[in-house]
């Protein structure tokens, strides 16, 4: 095992350990992420070897990158005699035609000067690489890692309080400007639900979505989710209720439109008006992995199909000979849903769909005034195994992870009738979360 060590984004810290240990078990990496500290924006780790390193970071969202570590200190001259004493287990490796360059990462530390950099990069020389310097593309890349602390006037302080020297071994998709490519306002088409870009890729990454496995979002939208599984390699579908929606507005505005713009036209298999509820699917139809944003019922309302009147959109109608409620071009009524019972047919719909191991991850919304643990829905099929909190004060919404588990797996079936409580959420949050709920016995 060697020690590598992690230079994190300081975005969203509260999901960076879920991301990696998702990621580790995508490739079958075993790796002890347990040091992990939301403070803190360096992570050492033992990894096998160097592949295990490039995989662990190379779709990362909330990571910059990875280094082989060669020595650390919590000063510039105790890093040297700490690379120095180390050494040996690395150089002999570097030949004369290996090019290579340094450069210097900060975390809160101002930005040196061009002098600044030359002279601490100049006092590497005893390591003595044989071969030339090159700036662009060179074969390595040695980097220099510095942690510094404010001061009370909240600059950083003069010298950093730990050093780190390693080998590059890869960057981040974040690094390499992922996010920034996939920012709403850059896609043709998007609109007031589309998901951030950001949490979109990460819920990716969690939801361990695989090169050509077919990833499903019942709650589509504008596409959000599946243009960023298809960066990921994934063969998307999607379904929504809305057909306005799925209309899109106009030419080259629509969800195919999206993959169009980032060149992933094969990625996208398809969207279909459908209430999830009462699919179209074929009976044996399985996904990879089914990710999503359900409706909150805020800006778009909780609906399925059907209607509280049996007699609403079967009335005896006829056009060109057929009745109107058989034809094609038919739009079935809708009726408002509850989101906890949402969720429920979600979690029974993804035991059907899903195979062993793989993962279902949704973002429920829930209200902060209030004890909320009988409120995650679970089923007998499902393990949670996360529950990812991004706070927004009054109310927060939760990524909630679950695996789906073969026999002798003993789980627990927890319906929206069953929970001690409701949320309500639509309600309180439009009375501004100044009700309490009522509970359900």
């Amino acid at each position: 095992m060697k020690d590598y060590i992690i230079f994190l984004a300081q975005s969203h810290p509260q999901f960076r350990k879920a991301e990696l240990e998702s990621l580790a078990d995508l490739y079958n990496i075993k790796a002890d992420f347990s040091q992990h500290n939301k403070e803190h924006p360096f992570l050492v780790v033992q990894l096998e070897n160097d592949e295990e390193a490039y995989n662990l970071i190379d779709r990362a969202i909330l990571s910059r990158g990875i280094y082989e570590l060669w020595g650390h200190g919590v000063t510039i001259d105790e890093l040297h005699e700490n690379v120095q004493k180390n050494m040996g287990k690395y150089i002999d490796k570097y030949i004369e035609d290996t090019t290579f360059k340094f450069e210097n990462l900060t975390f809160q530390g101002g930005k040196k000067s061009r002098e600044e950099q030359i002279k601490m990069y100049e006092r590497f020389a005893y390591l003595a690489f044989k071969g030339k310097i090159k700036m662009k593309n060179p074969d390595e890349v040695f980097t220099i890692l510095e942690n510094y602390s404010l001061g009370k006037d909240l600059f950083p302080l003069e010298h950093p309080n730990h050093l780190w020297f390693g080998r590059q071994i890869n960057i981040s998709a974040r690094s390499r400007g992922v996010v920034e490519k996939y920012d709403i306002k850059k896609r043709p088409y998007f609109g007031t639900t589309s998901f951030d870009a950001e949490l979109s890729l990460l819920t990716g990454n969690i939801g361990q979505v695989k090169k050509n496995e077919l990833i499903y979002d019942p709650f589509v939208g504008t596409g959000s989710f599946l243009v960023t599984a298809a960066e990921f390699g994934g063969i998307t579908i999607g379904s929504d209720i809305e057909f306005l929606t799925l209309k899109g507005k106009g030419p080259k505005r629509r969800l195919k439109d999206n993959f169009d713009y980032y060149k992933k036209p094969l990625q996208f298999t398809d969207v279909l008006c459908m209430d999830f509820t009462n699919n179209a699917f074929r009976n044996n139809l399985k996904f990879g992995s089914i990710i999503c944003d359900p409706p909150y019922g805020v800006r778009e309302g909780v609906k399925v199909c059907g209607t509280t009147d049996d007699k609403l959109g079967r009335e005896n109608i006829v056009i060109d000979g057929e009745l109107a409620y058989l034809r094609r071009d038919y739009i079935q009524p809708k009726k408002t849903y509850s989101l906890d019972l949402l969720l429920d047919d979600l979690l029974e719909f993804s035991s059907e769909r899903l195979d062993i191991g793989s993962r279902l991850c949704f973002w429920m919304p829930v209200a902060n005034d209030e004890d909320i643990p009988t409120l995650i829905p679970q089923h007998k099929d499902f393990e949670l195994i996360y529950e990812l909190v991004q706070d927004f004060h009054k109310w927060s919404r939760r990524l909630l992870v679950y695996v789906k588990r073969g026999e002798g797996f003993n789980g627990v079936t927890v319906k929206s009738d069953d929970r001690e409580g409701t949320n309500n959420f639509r309600d309180r949050y439009f009375h501004k979360f100044s009700e309490k709920s009522k509970v359900v016995k």
